[in-house]
């Protein structure tokens, strides 16, 4: 238990520190991605993946009945590497800006504002979901593996 709460700190201390909105006036806001995972911009404009895409599976809800909050949604988790990871949100079209819900190592469930840079539907397209909590942000650069 100690250690999911060291690597919980850690994570949210590097987050804090060595996090650089990349959607300001003095960057590009692309839907390209050119890392895939989840991820976060360091200072030096670098890349930093805290989860590769490889260990997070997304799931594509195109209908009200089965995803969150009763609409349309995706659900992207992890439960294979160090970090464990469950994030939900209807937030599914291009340059939309909504709410999702994130839980990270087991923790508290964290209320984020989410938009979407790159949107999809269908299994293997990729998404982007620009994530951001208080002053953090960390990005979703994912491809959809199930439809349901």
């Amino acid at each position: 238990m100690k250690s999911i709460i060291k690597t919980a700190f850690v994570l949210i201390l590097a987050l804090s520190f060595f996090n650089c909105d990349n959607d300001d006036n003095s960057a590009p806001n692309t839907n390209v991605c050119n890392y895939q995972g989840f991820s976060y911009l360091d200072g030096n404009s670098n890349d930093q993946t805290i989860i590769p895409e490889s260990e997070l599976n997304t799931q594509y809800f195109p209908n009200a009945s089965n995803g969150p909050y009763g609409a349309p949604g995706i659900e992207i988790a992890s439960f294979t590497g160090a970090t464990t990871l469950f994030f939900t949100t209807n937030v599914i079209l291009l340059n939309e800006t909504g709410v999702g819900r994130m839980t990270i190592d087991g923790g508290t469930e964290q209320l984020v504002t989410v938009t979407c840079q790159r949107a999809g539907t269908a299994v293997g397209d990729e998404i982007r979901l620009d994530v951001v909590s208080g002053s953090i942000e960390v990005e979703f650069c994912v491809i959809i593996d199930e439809v349901l």
